[in-house]
């Protein structure tokens, strides 16, 4: 298998969630995030813990500790060559939030609706 290609989930509005909480990060977490997405585009599917993690409903995680704590981006593959990052947050509990999966889970499903895979 290739290489992935990497984009941000695009809302209605225009706005990109998971690319206005990168920007929110410090430089320094944003640089991790950007190291940590290239191993993603590099190695897709077979990115192992601890920079991601699936965690059900076709969704994944991007994770690494930035400044501000441990960060996660969640992501979905669209295709064998596509990854797309629907939302992100600073992960304060052992469990993860059920609104922030339930956020992704939900912007997948839009996103395959419009781009005509079900």
């Amino acid at each position: 298998m290739g290489k992935v290609v990497a984009g941000f989930y695009c809302q209605a509005s225009g706005k990109s969630p998971a690319e206005d909480f990168i920007r929110s990060l410090d430089g320094r977490s944003r640089r991790k995030f950007y190291f940590v997405l290239e191993l993603l585009e590099e190695m897709g599917h077979r990115l192992p813990e601890p920079y991601a993690k699936y965690v059900g409903n076709d969704i994944f995680e991007l994770r690494f500790t930035g400044t501000e704590g441990a960060v996660r981006v969640l992501y979905f593959f669209f295709h064998q060559d596509r990854v797309i990052l629907t939302n992100g947050f600073i992960k304060k509990t052992q469990k993860m939030p059920d609104h922030e999966k339930a956020m992704a889970v939900s912007r997948r499903k839009e996103f395959l609706e419009k781009n005509g895979k079900k």
